[in-house]
Order: C-alpha cells, then sequence, then structure tokens
C-alpha cells in the first residue's frame, strides 16, 4: 500500500492498479471565500491526469468536498465509486455520469478492489461527518475525517489499528496537538500521520509529539 499526502486532509491509496482518492482539496476556493486560508502550496496539476477508481468524501466542508476538484475527477468519463455520508452524497450526485453514488453513513461497509472501507463516527460541525477505516486484509488503516476527541469514536474503532491519520490543528472543531495524542494512546496505532496543518496556516507538525509520528510532505509518500 502506497499513501501520499494531497495537503490539508487529502490523502490518495495505492495498491497495485488501484486508487483511491480521500477528501482531495485541489483548488483554491476556500481562500476565495476567505482570503485567509489561500494555499500556501502551489496545486500539482499533474494530478488531474489521474483517473482514480474510487473517491471518498468525509463531510461537506470546501476543504474536503470541494466541487471544483470533484467535477475534475467525475468527468474523466470513468465509473468511478463514491463512497460518501448524507451531507456530501446529495451533493456529489450532481455530477451524474454512470459512477456508484453509495450513501456511505456511520457503521456503513463496502467492499471493493480487495479493500473493505467502513465508516465510523466522527465528531464535528457537519453533524454527517465519517471517519473511514482502510482493511486490505493485512493491515487497517484509519483516517479520522475532522473530528474533535469524543468518547463514542472509540465504540466504532477495531483494536489493530496500523495507522491512523488526523487532524491536529486545534481550529474548525478539530483536535489540537494535546487531544491527537491522547486520542493515538488511546488507540494505539503503529504510526500516526498528523494532517490538516501546512496548507493554511503555519503550523509546525513536527511539534505532534506522539512517539511513532509520520509527519507527510505534500505530494511525496508517507513511510507508513
Amino acid at each position: 500500500m502506497t499513501i501520499t499526502w494531497l495537503g490539508q486532509a487529502g490523502l490518495m491509496f495505492q495498491t497495485g492498479d488501484t486508487r483511491i482518492l480521500i477528501d482531495p482539496y485541489l483548488s483554491d476556493n476556500v481562500g476565495l471565500l476567505d482570503p485567509a486560508k489561500r494555499r500556501r502550496a502551489a496545486v500539482k496539476e499533474e494530478l488531474f491526469d489521474l483517473a482514480p477508481d474510487g473517491i471518498i468524501f468525509t463531510h461537506n466542508h470546501p476543504d474536503h468536498y470541494d466541487p471544483e476538484t470533484a467535477e475534475k475527477f467525475l468527468s474523466k468519463g470513468k465509473e468511478m465509486l463514491i463512497l460518501a455520508p448524507q451531507s456530501v452524497w446529495s451533493e456529489v450526485r450532481k455530477n451524474g455520469g454512470n459512477h456508484n453514488y453509495v450513501l456511505f453513513n456511520r457503521h456503513t461497509s463496502w467492499t471493493e478492489f480487495g479493500l473493505r472501507f467502513t465508516a465510523v463516527k466522527a465528531e464535528h460541525s457537519d453533524a454527517a461527518a465519517i471517519g473511514v477505516i482502510i482493511d486490505n486484509g493485512e493491515k487497517k488503516y484509519y483516517i479520522t475525517g475532522d473530528t474533535l476527541y469524543n468518547e463514542e469514536i472509540f465504540e466504532d474503532l477495531p483494536t489493530d489499528i496500523y495507522a491512523v491519520f488526523l487532524p491536529v490543528n486545534g481550529v474548525g472543531n478539530n483536535m489540537n496537538m494535546t487531544d491527537a495524542k491522547r486520542f493515538c494512546e488511546r488507540i494505539r496505532p503503529n504510526v500516526a500521520v498528523p494532517m490538516h496543518c501546512g496548507l493554511f496556516d503555519s503550523l509546525d507538525m513536527n511539534r505532534f509529539d506522539y512517539r511513532k509520528k509520520a509527519v507527510p510532505i505534500i505530494y511525496k509518500e508517507i513511510p507508513v
């Protein structure tokens, strides 16, 4: 499994010839709404040459479900799997096409490409927000999505998470670095990847004080 950080909360999982994108934000639309949140890293336009096999959206905020980014991928003519909770599902289907738009609310599982995707609780300002567990039969990768530390989340999680990808920026109803560390100490992953920093702000993710961490570099493979 190869995992690349796309900036903010965006990830690309690749196994064999299968590519799955999660929350790709490849525009500057948030910056147009709020100039304080202009991108600090240019969009890597070559990413739009890819035709992913699936896209997962965790919630309906513009740095996670960006209609402009979504349209560029969904208009390629390739049929894709789209997993999205209610708040996004209602919007993303407007792109049409022969894509498989799957309503992916909490506790829902979908198996395809030799992977099992499971939606788990996230505690965020979008009440439909989810986290996602990707299980390739050998390892479980947990993408929390935007979330605060909430006890109910742990009820949804397996005990053998290999890697977790989580926000540490501490604003916008996300965990700060202290609570993200507590979160990781609770679930005990082999590796924790801090995210949601650096694109709109100058937060240094190296300050995330969890011993088993892998700090990502935008558009680079994450060493997990």
